[in-house]
């Protein structure tokens, strides 16, 4: 499956129209609008699938990117109460993704031939608390592909010592084919692309309903993605539970939380 070449400003376009969430009231829409410039929503994030190769890098940092080259991505996230949009502090946000070749950091059997170890790297990985404005704000590169996944970026919430969200985000194709025609090192790649929005069972989780489709902006330098992660405040997601104290450092180990979901009911391929 290919696209048909586009421009950089149409890809942004197709992508902004593809984005747009349904809201549980105008009130709500109006206060959406203004946590963050595109923001769309602040509905509860759905539980998707924590997806491969999580692990606690201790690395309480904004910039992820460890020298590795790819077009820049300013990813901006913020943490509200899913009933009011409050934004809430204090919450720890951890983010992982693959580079431009498809690599994740820290595992082995990487690439497309599964023959390339990054075990004691943990280059685009990091974790931030957010401030009063419930913002946290990652400096990185725009995540490739790897096969049997749309683009995508893996984050995590833990806010008082529980693990209250574990999902995904998503980009829009038309942008993600873009930069992987036009732009090094993504270009480079021999292999096609295999999996887009509307084929990746992830994307398309029944639960999701665009909640963790980002918004994407290009500005001078980069692009801009942004996010509303909306979370429950005085109740963690089902089967959560207390990990210590509130506030646990960032090296303290991943918090316990609800399991992981059934790997099995995922269409084969889908990591």
């Amino acid at each position: 499956m290919r696209f048909h070449s586009v421009t950089r400003r149409e890809a942004l376009r197709m992508g902004a129209a593809g984005a747009v969430a349904l809201l549980p009231s105008a009130a709500l829409a109006a206060k959406a609008a203004s946590l963050m410039p595109g923001a769309s929503a602040c509905v509860l994030v759905p539980e998707l699938d924590e997806g491969p190769f999580y692990f606690d890098a201790k690395l309480e940092r904004s910039d992820i990117r460890d020298g590795h080259s790819g077009a820049p991505l300013r990813l901006q996230l913020q943490v509200v109460d899913a009933s009011n949009c409050t934004p809430l502090s204090g919450a720890r946000v951890d983010v992982w993704h693959c580079d431009a070749a498809g690599f994740y950091s820290g595992e082995e059997g990487q690439g497309d031939d599964e023959g390339t170890s990054t075990i004691g790297q943990r280059f685009l990985r990091g974790a931030q608390r957010s401030g009063a404005d419930g913002l946290v704000t990652f400096d990185t590169i725009y995540p490739g592909w790897y096969r049997g996944r749309t683009t995508h970026i893996h984050f995590k919430v833990i806010l008082g010592g529980v693990r209250v969200a574990t999902s995904q985000l998503f980009f829009p194709d038309a942008l993600s084919q873009f930069v992987y025609e036009n732009i090094r090192p993504y270009a480079d790649r021999k292999a096609a692309r295999d999996s887009f929005n509307a084929t990746d069972s992830i994307a398309q989780d029944e639960g999701n309903g665009h909640a963790t489709y980002c918004n994407v902006k290009e500005e001078a330098d980069r692009y801009l993605a942004t996010l509303v992660i909306g979370i429950r405040r005085s109740g963690a997601s089902p089967g959560a539970r207390p990990a210590g104290p509130p506030g646990p450092p960032l090296d303290a180990g991943e918090p316990s939380g609800p399991a992981p979901l059934d790997r099995t009911k995922l269409v084969p391929g889908a990591l």
